[in-house]
């Protein structure tokens, strides 16, 4: 068996590389540990396509970025988080143009001199159009502002996020998705109606229902009637895609209470007891067999 000897003459350097190794170590483990996530939907679905025109009059569409990552922002002028994040895209843009395309399509503004303001005091350096109703309702009726789906070169949405949110966690995601090294750790999860409401139906969990309390079969039970019973606030949506699509309905909220309580009533109330039938009278003893008659005898 072949052994490691010390070097002679060099014990007391060779041994502070070995405790310099074992610190690097040591710091790089946790270090890993605590490195931002991104996640990306596992068998994503295909983004919707539209057919629009931008602010230049030109055709504006996603084929035509088919083989780019795809950054589709829903924004309008006056939404204060929308004009806050736009430097960030712009220097996305510029620094990515190669493999990414970003697309803003504006909604609720129809004022295009405004618009067309925002865009040059901006130097926005993507395609601008106005969204229309179908775009919108394709893309689940964007119920809040800024929202940006993020679309993988094969042109399938690999994410959602809705609000205001860090430049550099749309760099990270980019990056990872156009194959170039990312300080980050990459997950992947299913679609439970978090990016595209027609799958609500997989959700295990929604916001705003408490189901702690129900067994597995009643947790199922209530999962099916939620989607199952649409929502009689006007959004047309299941029970369960109205608690995704809008947490603070108070009407998907009530309902969907009201059917966890239902369900665990029933499992606690014991069953009724049935009637049971009148027992039949003994025959009586005929003279010959009566125990009396056989003790005079």
């Amino acid at each position: 068996m072949k052994s490691h000897s010390i070097p002679r003459g060099g014990n007391s350097s060779w041994l502070r590389g070995v405790f310099a190794a074992m610190v690097l170590l040591s710091l790089a483990a946790p270090a890993f540990a605590q490195l931002p996530v991104i996640r990306f939907v596992r068998d994503p679905d295909p983004a919707p396509e539209f057919k629009l025109k931008d602010l230049n009059g030109k055709d504006l569409n996603l084929e035509a970025s088919r083989g780019k990552v795809i950054l589709l922002n829903f924004w309008a002028t006056w939404c204060g988080p929308c004009r806050e994040e736009i430097p960030g895209l712009v220097a996305l843009q510029e620094q990515y143009k190669n493999g990414l395309q970003i697309i803003g399509l504006v909604v609720d503004d129809d004022d295009e001199k405004e618009i067309r303001n925002v865009v040059e005091s901006e130097k926005i350096n993507y395609p601008v159009a106005l969204a229309d109703g179908k775009t919108r309702f394709e893309y689940g009726g964007i119920a809040a502002l800024p929202t940006v789906f993020l679309i993988n070169a094969e042109g399938r949405v690999v994410q959602k996020h809705v609000g205001l949110y860090n430049s550099a966690l749309y760099e990270a995601e980019v990056r990872a998705l156009l194959g170039l090294p990312v300080a980050a750790k990459i997950e992947t999860f299913q679609d439970e109606g978090d990016i595209f409401l027609k799958h609500a139906d997989r959700a295990k969990a929604l916001p705003g229902v408490d189901m702690s309390h129900l067994s597995p079969e009643q947790r199922d039970a209530a999962l099916h009637k939620f989607n199952a019973e649409s929502c009689d606030c006007g959004c047309k949506f299941t029970l369960a895609q109205c608690r995704i699509y809008d947490p603070p309905c108070q009407i998907s909220q009530r309902r969907t209470a009201e059917i966890v309580k239902e369900l665990a009533k029933a499992e606690n109330t014991p069953p009724k007891e049935e009637a049971k039938p009148a027992e039949q009278a003994a025959p009586s003893a005929s003279p010959a067999q009566s125990p009396k008659r056989q003790l005079k005898q």
